[in-house]
């Protein structure tokens, strides 16, 4: 493609005829941002373009910025280019970006998962010239079981828990993965607290009106015994600090797409790994790039090699970019470990 829509710069993929740059991991002067996670929306820009699902997380995660909003699927001119921002599944507020300059159509996908879990508004396929694409797990390896059959299996190891006296401990990220587990949780076994980072998000997207169950936010003064059978929902790094000692006999477990290998469950020395991830598996990280009907595949940030070899090998005008994202579910031994 001559004169592509959007180009690839040391501060992030930069659009020419908006002067925009999306999802940019240096300083700019205007940045379109995709949602809230820290490694996608990063502080230092001059000016800040979101989704008006998204502003709130992030204001919240940034502080005073000059922030701007823009409705799913409302167009907005740049400089020469056409904007739009369509939902991408992932968290809610999160968004793909579309741009349009002179006929050529490009899509950052930013995170993207195509199950629909009751709270991030549902991923919409998009047909484009140039598809920029996560392959978080891009190995066929990673195939994501059912939601009931995962909300079955939580269910029941909260309510083992609780009738033996323990409590449940489970290590999620606060934005996005925290809130739907919550979703998935039946109040009936027991009280549901939440550590101040999650409960934090939670505020957040309460206000915006996303449907909650409620929780109790665990202060330096709270004590486990007052609330037997509880679940506790706390980022991952908690789960590894004093912090968690105060709940006594508890049975720990981690969520996350990287649970479908059995030796990271074995190292994080959790009790139980549920695999639950925002991002595409592989049959839907195949699918969406189908339905794209893309002439050039972009994938950035995963196993980003291998996965352009694959799509070569079958037919597609891929290449790796690379770029300074990572994944709340990022893991460097666990990217070692599927790919030895």
């Amino acid at each position: 493609m001559a004169d592509p829509a959007l180009t690839f710069t040391e501060r992030g993929i930069y659009c020419p005829a908006g002067d925009f740059f999306i999802d940019p991991w240096r300083p700019v002067d205007r940045a379109l941002i995709t949602h809230g996670h820290a490694d996608h929306a990063r502080p230092g820009h001059r000016r800040y373009l979101a989704t008006e699902g998204a502003a709130p997380v992030i204001r919240h995660r940034l502080g005073e910025i000059a922030l701007d909003t823009i409705r799913y699927g409302e167009v907005r001119r740049i400089g020469s280019a056409d904007v739009s921002f369509h939902p991408a599944g992932h968290i809610p507020g999160s968004a793909q970006i579309r741009v349009e300059v002179s006929g050529e159509v490009w899509v950052v996908s930013g995170d993207y998962k195509r199950v629909d879990d009751g709270l991030s508004e549902p991923f919409e396929p998009l047909r484009c010239h140039a598809f920029i694409t996560e392959c978080t797990f891009g190995l066929p390896v990673f195939r994501w079981p059912e939601e009931a059959e995962v909300r079955a299996e939580l269910n029941a190891w909260w309510a083992a828990n609780a009738a033996a006296g323990r409590a449940s401990i489970l290590g999620a990220y606060s934005l996005g993965k925290a809130q739907r587990l919550l979703r998935m949780l039946d109040p009936d076994i027991g009280p549901i607290l939440t550590h101040g980072a999650v409960e934090a998000t939670n505020e957040v997207l309460r206000a915006q009106g996303y449907d909650l169950p409620d929780t109790l936010h665990v202060t330096p003064d709270l004590k486990g015994k007052d609330h037997p059978g509880a679940l506790v929902i706390a980022p991952p790094s908690a789960l590894a600090q004093p912090w968690g000692r105060r709940f006594g006999a508890a049975s720990t477990a981690f969520a996350s797409g990287w649970m479908r290998l059995r030796g990271v469950r074995r190292r994080r020395a959790a009790d139980r790994g549920f695999v639950v991830s925002d991002h595409v598996d592989w049959p839907d990280l195949m699918r969406t790039i189908r339905e794209t009907d893309a002439e050039k595949i972009f994938v950035t940030h995963g196993y980003t090699d291998i996965f352009a070899r694959h799509l070569t090998s079958e037919g597609w005008d891929a290449q790796v970019v690379p770029t300074e994202f990572g994944s709340d579910e990022d893991d460097s031994e666990a990217l070692a470990e599927a790919t030895s």
